[in-house]
């Protein structure tokens, strides 16, 4: 073999080119649920500019002074309230979702995941995928609303990945799918599901999504109106079930973080309001969230439930994400093949 007429070492090694590639990329979780571990992940999730929009002179001396030294302790407690033999249930469905995907797509692309923060890291994985042979990658953040602290960091990496390297393959991005009619059509027949199969008909559906400090909306970040168009879409289709004849719904935030204002109504705040002031039967759902991970098992199944018996409630119900359920791993396909159109 010979290039511009010079021979090629006889060790040069073979190179692979010419595959599709798909990378699902969630936001990330410990490698275990143990105080070292998680002071690790938190330390990278929280030095992220993105993440923490305040100078890092100012910053910096926070979390490493007093953060990391007191809250890896209480989230190790929380993660160990939901892992299982598999792992971290974020990770370990995110990677049955892209098994899936890989099932179903077949020989027409290689499909992977990646977390944001932790591992699998974007960076290795990504780079994997060049070593398969795949020239054309389809990055899938799976975040239904664009928010800068979630999926603009996911560009952030991808691009600082990319900058390191000397060949680098063609790229796509799933867009923001808050309102896509696949999206919302898949939640409502999920949700309906799962609520027939409850021993009870609930008064009030919470549909809580994560919360961001108001400052985001105000500098213009649209997160908010995101969420609220998915809450108002899914709303729509909802109350045509039967299911959920007479609910009432709220749109609430969770997780809130540090001395901030946060986007409101706060979920805990609602929950201890709607048990004083005598709802009985109440479900949550948390149409946010690709998958199930510390805030939707631990701090709405675990802390909620808590908070809205202690109040006065009765029946409570935090509904599934979409995960790998039928509905779910449909819409992903979907959306998934509208997106390579073209490439395969």
């Amino acid at each position: 073999m010979t290039w511009r007429g010079q021979n090629l070492p006889p060790d040069h090694p073979p190179v692979k080119s010419g595959r599709i590639g798909v990378l699902l990329v969630n936001l990330g979780t410990p490698d275990a649920p143990d105080p070292v571990s998680v002071k690790r992940y938190l330390k990278q999730f929280l030095s992220d500019r993105r993440v923490i929009e305040i100078p890092p002179i100012a910053w910096q001396p926070i979390l490493r002074g007093i953060i990391l030294n007191t809250r890896p302790q209480k989230s190790a407690e929380a993660y160990a309230k939901i892992w299982t033999p598999r792992g971290s249930p974020l990770a370990d469905i995110t990677a049955s979702q892209a098994e899936a995907m890989a099932e179903v797509l077949g020989e027409a692309a290689r499909v992977d995941y990646a977390m944001r923060y932790g591992n699998p890291s974007i960076e290795d994985k990504l780079t994997h995928l060049m070593r398969e042979g795949c020239d054309r990658i389809l990055i899938a953040p799976m975040y239904p609303q664009y928010c800068a602290a979630t999926t603009a960091t996911v560009f952030d990496e991808i691009a600082r990945v990319l900058s390191e390297m000397r060949w680098q393959p063609a790229l796509r991005f799933v867009p923001p799918y808050h309102d896509d009619d696949n999206y919302i059509a898949a939640l409502a027949d999920d949700l309906s599901r799962q609520v027939a199969g409850l021993d009870f008909s609930p008064e009030v559906m919470l549909l809580s999504f994560h919360g961001m400090p108001l400052r985001t909306l105000e500098q213009g970040d649209p997160y908010h109106c995101q969420c609220c168009k998915t809450s108002r879409l899914l709303q729509e289709r909802l109350r045509e079930r039967p299911e959920f004849a007479g609910t009432r719904f709220e749109t609430t935030f969770q997780s809130r973080f540090g001395p901030a204002k946060w986007l409101e109504p706060a979920t805990d705040d609602t929950l201890i309001k709607e048990g004083e002031k005598g709802t009985k039967r109440l479900v949550v759902a948390a149409p946010g969230f690709a998958v199930d991970c510390v805030e939707t098992l631990e701090e709405l199944a675990l802390e909620g439930r808590d908070e809205f018996l202690e109040a006065g409630g009765e029946q409570y119900a935090v509904l599934d994400c979409l995960n790998t359920s039928d509905a779910g791993l449909g819409m992903l396909d979907r959306m998934l093949r509208r997106e390579l159109s073209g490439w395969i």
